[in-house]
């Protein structure tokens, strides 16, 4: 099995959440005890907080790209951020990467697609729920992204 690579800590509770997924899903196909090859480079949460805050997203682009090669040196073959606000330089990361990665934001559109889905609901971090990155990509798919309006966004965000 090859290995992967996730980009965590800038969202620790969704590392966690996706590390047990993976762990949980290659167990119920191997129930052997075994788990996959991962590699898991956990990033600093306040720096990626300040540089999506004060708009710096070459400076994330680039954070973000060092945190991959990093992978990429510890033996993994492909990767993916286990957060949604980095997608912001998603493809600008991939372009740079030495492995290639997968897109949350892609995956979700596919399996909204495979559900017959026409509209989903967004909620995430302010920034998530402001950027076009979600909208763009159902949207070439043809599913509607239904975003809350302002107020509950705030609200949203500071839970």
């Amino acid at each position: 099995m090859e290995t992967a690579g996730m980009i965590g800590g800038l969202g620790p509770e969704s590392t966690v959440d996706y590390y047990r997924l993976i762990i949980a899903r290659y167990r119920a196909r191997n129930p052997d005890g075994s788990n996959p090859p991962l590699v898991i480079n956990s990033l600093d949460l306040l720096k990626g907080i300040q540089l999506v805050d004060t708009g710096r997203l070459s400076e994330l682009a680039d954070y973000l790209v060092a945190g991959v090669e990093c992978l990429g040196r510890a033996g993994a073959v492909f990767g993916f951020l286990s957060v949604n606000t980095p997608h912001i330089v998603f493809d600008e990361v991939q372009r740079r990467s030495p492995i290639p990665l997968l897109s949350i934001v892609r995956a979700a559109c596919d399996r909204a697609k495979t559900l017959g889905l026409k509209s989903v609901g967004l909620f995430g971090t302010r920034f998530t729920m402001q950027a076009s990155f979600y909208p763009d990509e159902f949207q070439r798919a043809g599913v509607e992204v239904v975003r809350p309006k302002e107020p509950e966004q705030d609200f949203i965000h500071k839970k």
